[in-house]
C-alpha cells in the first residue's frame, strides 16, 4: 500500500515512524519548505505524548535532547505561589514529561524517518495543493509545485495522511470551503533565553492572571522557553492568523513586566535577554465534522487545531498518528481502518478543542480572582480540579495511560489494511 503524507511537521513525521513500526514501509512525506531546520521554540511533551516516542524507539533520544518535567507550578503576580503539582515519573507515571526545543524534535523524526524508510522517504520543496479521490482505481491523485524544479507534481497513493497545519492546503481543498480560524483575541510571544537555571532547575512555571500570564520552562542548553500572554491591544491592528513567523522585539516586550522580577526569577530580564521572539495570535479551528475524505485522513492541526493549553498541540497529533497507523495495521481494509481512526479520534479531540477555550480564560479568571482576594487556597483547590479533569479528557490521568494498551504492533504481523476494499 502506497501512503502520502502531506507535512514533514511533529504530527506527519511521527505517522510515517509509526506506519513502518507497524509493517507499512511504502509512505513517502511531502513537505513544503526546501530543508528541515531547527526552528521555533519549546513545547512540553507530557507522558501521554512520551510513551508514544518511546514506543517508537526514541526515548534515549528525547532524554538526551529534552529536559525532564519535574513539577507544573502557578504563581500569581506577585509571584506567590498559588499551586504546585509533581510531572512525569515523579506523579507516578510510567513515562517522563519533557520539554524540549521544537526544532531538535522535529529534526530527530526526521533523522528517524531517513534512517527507517530511506532518504528519499521525506520530499522538501514540495507543495501540494490538491487531493482527488479516483473512483475507477480507489486511489488518490495528489497535485501541486516541485519547488526545487519549478515545476508542477502528481502523485498517486492509496492513501493520504493530511497534516499540513492550522492553514491546510489540502483540507480546505477536500472540505470544499475555507475552515476560518478563529481568535480570542489574546496573542502569544513566545522567545527562548539563555539565563540560569531556576527553582528545581526542572520546573515549568506559570505566572500571571486573567490579564497577561507567562509560561516559563527550561528546554536544554542552559536556554529557558517562555510563551507569554495578553490581550491585543485594541489600537494594533490584527497580524496573520495561522502565522507563527511574525518577529517582535523582547524589550518592547518586557516592557510591560516591570513588576515580575522575583528572588527566583527575573521574568522581566529573562524576556528582555532574548535574543528575538515570534508574536503569534491566538488561533484555532473549530471542531470538524468529518476527518475522513474517501482515501484521505486529516490529522494533527489540519483536524483539531487548538489554543496551546495544557501542552496538546503536538501531543494530540502524536497520538492522532499512532491510532491510525494502529487502525490500519489491524482493520481489515483502508475504509474500515479510516472509519476507526475518526471514532476513536475526532469526538475526543473535539472535546480538548473546547475545553481549551475555556482553560485560556474562564479558568484563570476565577483562579485570579480568588487570589487577589487572599484565597490562595481556594485558587489551589480549583486548580487541582482543573488539572484532573483536563488530564482525564485529554487521557492522561495517570491510572488511565499506565494501565492503556499499546498502540504498537508485534513485530512480523502482516497489516490487515494492505488488503484492497
Amino acid at each position: 500500500m502506497d501512503i502520502a503524507i502531506a507535512g514533514a511537521g511533529i504530527g506527519g513525521l511521527t505517522a510515517a515512524l509509526s506506519l513502518h513500526a507497524n509493517g507499512l514501509r511504502q509512505v513517502t512525506v511531502f513537505e513544503a519548505a526546501r530543508e528541515i531546520r531547527q526552528v521555533g521554540v519549546g513545547l512540553n511533551l507530557p507522558p501521554h505524548a512520551v510513551r508514544e516516542l518511546v514506543e517508537l524507539g526514541l526515548g534515549e533520544q528525547l532524554e538526551q535532547a529534552g529536559v525532564r518535567t519535574a513539577e507544573l507550578a502557578y504563581y500569581d503576580p506577585a509571584g506567590k505561589l498559588i499551586w504546585a503539582e509533581p510531572r512525569g515519573i515523579d506523579a507516578g507515571y510510567r513515562w517522563p514529561q519533557y520539554s524540549i526545543h521544537r526544532g531538535k524534535l522535529q529534526d530527530m523524526l526526521a533523522q528517524a524517518v531517513r534512517e527507517r524508510l530511506g532518504q528519499n522517504a521525506i520530499r522538501t520543496g514540495t507543495r501540494l495543493a490538491t487531493a482527488t479521490n479516483i473512483a475507477a482505481s480507489n486511489r488518490v491523485l495528489l497535485t501541486g509545485e516541485d519547488l526545487q524544479a519549478n515545476a508542477g507534481m502528481r502523485f498517486e497513493a492509496d492513501l493520504v495522511i493530511v497534516a499540513d497545519g492550522i492553514r491546510s492546503a489540502l483540507r480546505d481543498h477536500l472540505a470544499g470551503q475555507v475552515t476560518p480560524l478563529a481568535t480570542n483575541g489574546w496573542v502569544m510571544y513566545r522567545g527562548s533565553t539563555r539565563a540560569a537555571p531556576f527553582l528545581s532547575g526542572h520546573s515549568m512555571v506559570i505566572v500571571g492572571d486573567e490579564h497577561q500570564r507567562i509560561v516559563v520552562y527550561p528546554i536544554g542548553d542552559g536556554m529557558q522557553n517562555w510563551l507569554l500572554v495578553r490581550p491585543r491591544d485594541a489600537s494594533t491592528q490584527v497580524t496573520e492568523l495561522g502565522n507563527w513567523n511574525l518577529e517582535v522585539s523582547p524589550r518592547k516586550l518586557a516592557e510591560g513586566l516591570g513588576d515580575w522580577r522575583f528572588a527566583w526569577l527575573d521574568i522581566q530580564q529573562l524576556v528582555a535577554d532574548a535574543p528575538i521572539a515570534w508574536e503569534y495570535p491566538m488561533a484555532d479551528i473549530d471542531p470538524l465534522p468529518r476527518w475522513i475524505y474517501g482515501h484521505c485522513a486529516l490529522l494533527g492541526d489540519a483536524a483539531h487545531a487548538m489554543y496551546p493549553f495544557g501542552s496538546n498541540g503536538a501531543s494530540q497529533a502524536i497520538i492522532d498518528a499512532r491510532v491510525l497507523a494502529h487502525a490500519l495495521a489491524t482493520e481489515s481494509g483502508i475504509d474500515a481502518a479510516l472509519q476507526s481512526y475518526d471514532r476513536q479520534r475526532r469526538l475526543a479531540t473535539a472535546q480538548v478543542q473546547t475545553a481549551n477555550r475555556h482553560q485560556a480564560g474562564d479558568v484563570m479568571a476565577k483562579v485570579s480572582s480568588l487570589a487577589r482576594r487572599a484565597a490562595h487556597a481556594d485558587a489551589a483547590t480549583e486548580l487541582l480540579e482543573v488539572e484532573r479533569r483536563y488530564k482525564q479528557l485529554a487521557g492522561f490521568d495517570v491510572d488511565t495511560l499506565n494501565q492503556r494498551a499499546s498502540w504498537s504492533v508485534p513485530p512480523g504481523a502482516a497489516p490487515a489494511s494492505s488488503a484492497p476494499d
